[in-house]
């Protein structure tokens, strides 16, 4: 006689969300991955933020086919109680599976390799501006290449993070360090932590680590509540600082993108040396100590302290156009506070995802990111095909009366910019209000 199945309900599942006891739900099975939380490629804060529920639509998006047959010994022998699956989840996982027939996960096309190529040339043809001419005009062009070879070598550390550019796991991690770690002083371990977390929490304002940027900005008046941060494990307080800062955030937004990578830097060391645990942490400072090394002597062999100024500048300024793209596709989203949800995983990547309408022929400037709602569903699609499954999420958007927004470039800049104008103001007649001029009465007069 068959043994009958046994089954938990949803309050219980929740009673296992904590570290060191994560269960979760997938397609109505409950699965223990406390002990695989210290394993997981993608580390243990996406397992832990969706804890206690069901996490069939997320485990869809980011994981393989042959990833299926490795739940089973996770497997604790309890089922879900009353478990269903809402419409939008069935088309969302349907599309899926006709993108995964079609092989769309798996052709990558020659992208990467000439991607590689176009940094080579970049970086090469900077650094012998740098070397082998004496004009300052010169000078300032080399930083603004190095700048642009940045930006794409981003592009390369971001689709490798998601998915295997290159032919084989070894040469997609060579990838990885040479291009973020090697070349930009980035770690590719410290992105991957943090854009995991984004991607599971998109736009939660106490669990996205892409909104919590204060006290230097602030996307929504919920912020000045003095919110903890989840990912960093600090309150975010919203104190006389955080406000004065807040109120001229409109103002300081692009200024502080031009040098917006430093912060990366700050935080590739403190991941870095951490106590956490950072896989293949000896390559991953060796990649930084590359960098630390071959940029501080390009800049010495400039011939005077204005120049090296210049283009170091130059070189940050550039660079800062990427972190502009960052922010565009989520800061004028809907945010909401808490964390995530696997139930209406589908809804929230929508709400909380812009994209950016373009000509194909500048597929390059955006790197993927101009189709940011059809990354966000389908993290592991090559970017050369976002284009081509864009279609099919508008019509399952449509069907099921979700946003999908999109704005130009242009627009979108304005639309971020209106965000942050937005929480200034908000920002400004609290409490003990920061002192208003002239200046400032006739910029921001209403009416």
């Amino acid at each position: 006689m068959a043994e009958s199945k046994r089954y938990i309900s949803q309050t219980e599942l929740e009673n296992h969300q904590k570290p060191g006891d994560l269960w979760i739900s997938i397609q109505g099975k409950i699965y223990d991955v406390t002990e695989w939380s210290r394993e997981h490629p993608g580390g243990a804060l996406p397992l832990l933020n969706l804890a206690g529920q069901d996490a069939t639509d997320a485990f869809v998006a980011y994981h393989p086919g042959l990833a299926w047959q490795y739940l089973d010994k996770f497997f604790t022998g309890y089922y879900l109680k009353d478990y269903s699956v809402s419409e939008v989840s069935k088309d969302f996982r349907k599309l899926a599976a006709e993108f995964s027939k079609m092989g769309l996960f798996e052709k990558k096309e020659h992208g990467t390799g000439i991607l590689l190529c176009i940094i080579a040339l970049l970086f090469s043809i900077s650094v012998y501006g740098v070397l082998c001419s004496n004009s300052a005009l010169v000078h300032l062009l080399s930083g603004a290449l190095l700048g642009f070879s940045w930006i794409q070598s981003g592009w390369i550390g971001h689709d490798s993070g998601h998915y295997q550019v290159m032919s084989s796991r070894k040469f997609n991690r060579v990838a990885q360090i040479l291009t973020g770690n090697c070349l930009a002083g980035i770690s590719i371990g410290w992105w991957k932590w943090n854009h995991n977390a984004h991607h599971i929490a998109c736009n939660s304002l106490e669990f996205d680590p892409d909104l919590q940027h204060m006290p230097i900005f602030a996307v929504s008046s919920k912020l000045f509540n003095s919110l903890t941060s989840y990912f960093y494990e600090r309150k975010m307080n919203f104190d006389s600082i955080a406000r004065f800062l807040v109120s001229y955030q409109h103002w300081t937004f692009y200024p502080v993108m031009c040098f917006a990578r430093i912060n990366l830097f700050a935080q590739s060391f403190l991941f870095l040396f951490s106590k956490r645990k950072v896989p293949n942490r000896g390559q991953e400072i060796l990649g930084i100590l590359v960098y630390w090394t071959w940029f501080p002597l390009l800049v010495s062999c400039l011939p005077n302290w204005g120049e090296r100024l210049m283009f170091v500048v130059a070189s940050f300024a550039v660079t800062g156009i990427q972190h502009v793209q960052f922010c565009l596709n989520h800061f004028s989203s809907s945010v909401y506070v808490g964390p995530p949800s696997g139930n209406n995983w589908f809804e929230k990547q929508t709400d909380g995802t812009l994209d950016i309408v373009c000509s194909s022929w500048m597929d390059w400037f955006h790197g993927g990111l101009q189709f940011q709602i059809e990354h966000h569903l389908f993290p592991r699609l090559p970017r050369c095909h976002l284009r081509k499954v864009s279609p099919f999420v508008q019509e399952l958007c449509k069907k099921h009366n979700l946003q999908y927004d999109t704005a130009s470039f242009w627009k979108a800049n304005v639309m971020t910019i209106e965000t942050l104008r937005s929480a200034a103001l908000q920002a400004r007649i609290l409490s003990n209000p920061v002192p208003k001029n002239l200046v400032w009465e006739a910029v921001n007069t209403h009416g």
